[in-house]
């Protein structure tokens, strides 16, 4: 797994094996409960670390 700090659309896609579009829905869910506890976000991007901390077992 890439080490970037944040993760695209496309590549959540590609680990989870659903459409871009439904990558999309996961990021806005996830940027909203980061942006609910006071953190910054980037719209189409998202922590990976929150990510991986979310879905257990995408950790490489």
């Amino acid at each position: 797994m890439d080490k970037r700090m944040f993760i695209t659309a496309q590549e959540i896609a590609e680990y989870l094996g659903v459409s871009k579009a439904h990558a999309y829905k996961i990021i806005k869910k996830l940027n909203e409960q980061l942006n609910k506890n006071g953190f910054m976000t980037i719209t189409g991007k998202v922590s990976r670390r929150y990510f991986e901390e979310k879905f257990y077992g995408v950790v490489a």
